[in-house]
This record gives structure tokens, sequence and C-alpha cells, in this order.
């Protein structure tokens, strides 16, 4: 990939990513907003100037480039990381891409974001994104692992271990939800919440329990009741936090 984007013109590139917000940001008025309020868009132009003198040879002049960039922008992109064409970072503040990491086309990056490693080794030890992903804000991607094609990472997920392609994860660790085909479009919204999805499983079990131990004369009907009763008398109001958890606030 890495070769194919060299063959662009350096200014045809920063051109292309000036112009990304333009398709992926709503709330973009003017130009004049991406020259004073878009950093991921000036973090990503200034990568494509230190790279090309990382690639060069001349790596710390880019390191320094680097530097005076993360400064300016709040936002930390290893020279030698390779990033493809339209990334968009949105907002940005905080964002942190290592040296081994790969992004290709079409990626969203929201704030807070993390693709970093968990090795000290020198090869290949930070992620690699596909296509038309989504990283959500917060979340930390960490390792050699791979981020499938149009997936997307739910908000300040953790993400250890490798994502299929069209899917979304969320959680810590973050878990696989197969949610989104092909055209899915990405709204953080409409997430699962899995402890919710958890507490009512729970719950359930708990019921059909009870119900088997009073068929099978275990604990007669009368012995629940007498347990339902004194758990009532507790100071803790179960049947609020039944319906606290159950829409999923508090876990």
């Amino acid at each position: 990939m890495q070769s194919r984007h060299s063959r662009l013109g350096l200014f045809t590139q920063i051109k292309e990513d000036f112009n990304v917000p333009k398709y992926n940001d709503p709330a973009l008025e003017s130009n004049l907003e991406i020259i004073f309020n878009y950093p991921g868009v000036w973090a990503i132009i200034h990568y494509r100037i230190a790279n090309r003198l990382y690639l060069k040879g001349l790596k710390k002049l880019s390191r320094i480039y680097s530097g005076i960039s993360q400064f300016l922008t709040n936002i930390d992109i290893h020279p030698g990381a390779t990033i493809g064409r339209r990334v968009f970072i949105d907002h940005g503040i905080g964002v942190v891409i290592g040296e081994t990491t790969i992004v290709e086309d079409d990626v969203l990056i929201y704030q807070g974001v993390t693709l970093g490693g968990v090795s000290l080794n020198k090869g290949k030890r930070h992620p690699t994104v596909k296509a038309n992903s989504v990283i959500g804000s917060g979340a930390k991607v960490l390792g050699n692992i791979t981020i499938g094609r149009s997936s997307k990472i739910g908000a300040n997920s953790v993400v250890i271990s490798d994502v299929p392609d069209y899917t979304t994860a969320v959680g810590i660790p973050a878990k696989v939800i197969k949610r989104y085909d092909k055209s899915g479009k990405f709204i953080h919204s409409d997430l699962p919440d899995i402890e919710k999805e958890a507490f009512k499983y729970l719950n359930k079990r708990i019921e059909l329990l009870e119900k088997l131990l009073e068929e099978k004369h275990v604990v007669s009907s009368e012995n629940l009741d007498e347990i339902h009763k004194k758990r009532n008398k507790n100071e803790i109001n179960f049947d609020l936090l039944d319906d606290y958890f159950i829409d999923g606030a508090g876990i």
C-alpha cells in the first residue's frame, strides 16, 4: 500500500486530505473551519510530510517534524506508520498511532483512539485497520491484530484480538457482535448493551431454577414466597435495582 500511495504527488494527497471532512462531517460550514477547527486534518497533512522524510531516510528530521505536529494538534502519529487515502480523524484530540500501524483507505477515527503496541519487539507490533472501518472515540486497539474491512469498534472498547470483516466489537475486552451488513452505517447509540443482556439472562435463569425446584418439590412455593418476602424486608430495593440494571445502567 505504501508504494501505491507514494506514486501520488504530495500536494495531490494533501488536497485530497483537506477535502475529506466535506464528506464525513455534516457540521462543516466552510473551508475556513477546516483550517481552524479540524486538528485531525492537519495531523494527517503533517504526517504525509513527515512520512516522506522518514521513507527517504531522514528519520530524525521526520521525528522532529512529527513532534511539532503533536504539539500543535495534540495528535501523535509516528512518521513510520502507514496511512491510506481519505483517512479522517474526527475531533482528534488524544489520538495515538504507533510506528508499525497500518491504516487502509477511508477509515474514520474518533478522538481519544489509541492504535498501540504491547510488545517491545522491533517488528510489526501495532494494529492493521482495514478499509472503511470506524474506530469509536476512546477505543484502544492494541497489538499486532487486524480490524477487518468495514468493521466498527465501539467507543471506549479495548480490542486485543482480531475483528472479522463487517462486524462490530464492543466492551472491555471487546467482544464481536455481528450486527451490520456490508452497507450498514455506524451509529453509536445502536450498539448492543452486553451487560444489560447478561443481566436479563441471569434473571431469567433464576426464575427457571426457582420454577424447577418448585416442580421437583425440592422447595415448596411457600418457602420461595418466604425467601422473597425476607428479601423485600431488607433496606435494598431489589425491584428498583432489577429495573435499573435491566435498563442497562449501573454496570
